[in-house]
């Protein structure tokens, strides 16, 4: 297996100079004061600041309303789930006993959490375009996978809605 330093280069790409910063995004606060809770808020922040970058260029058409499904989308917890997976984030997790033995580390919502986190780490050790280098590097594939009509990314319930409206009728 990998030590995290390892991982963290092969995966994200980004070699930390700040082992401290690693450790604490992929430590889970049952397993420590140390955790990723601070850095999952900045990360949070970041990823959303350049995603919303990447669909701006990546659309240079779309309107406001449709840059932010196509953010939505790609910021959704069950998305960052799916990348965290799509890199073993989970085996890397420092879990407490608690959550190690309900299987925490499959856990969508402690995946995603810690996704962030990587990103605020990656940010504060290398800066923007470390971060920004990063996401991008992630997210290509779910951007490139983006349908052309933002319409398409609506719930059904929204699409309803709007259906009813432009027609005059009242809403369910």
């Amino acid at each position: 297996m990998l030590t995290s330093a390892a991982w963290a280069e092969t995966r994200l790409g980004h070699r930390f100079a700040d082992a401290a910063l690693l450790d604490a995004a992929l430590t889970h606060r049952s397993a420590g004061r140390q955790n990723y809770e601070r850095l999952e808020f900045l990360g949070d922040a970041v990823l959303n600041f350049t995603v919303a970058v990447l669909v701006y260029r990546a659309f240079p058409v779309a309107d406001e309303g449709d840059l932010s499904r196509y953010r939505a989308t790609l910021v959704s917890g069950q998305s960052l789930a799916d990348v965290a997976n799509g890199l073993a984030l989970g085996d890397q997790l420092r879990l407490g006993s608690g959550e190690l033995k309900t299987g925490g580390f499959r856990r969508d919502s402690i995946l995603a959490d810690a996704l962030e986190a990587l990103v605020g780490a990656v940010f504060l050790d290398g800066g923007t375009d470390a971060a920004s280098a990063v996401v991008a590097r992630l997210f290509a594939g779910r951007l490139a996978d983006l349908p052309q009509a933002a319409a398409d990314l609506k719930d059904p319930k929204t699409r309803l809605q709007e259906l009813l409206q432009a027609r005059g009728h009242r809403l369910p």
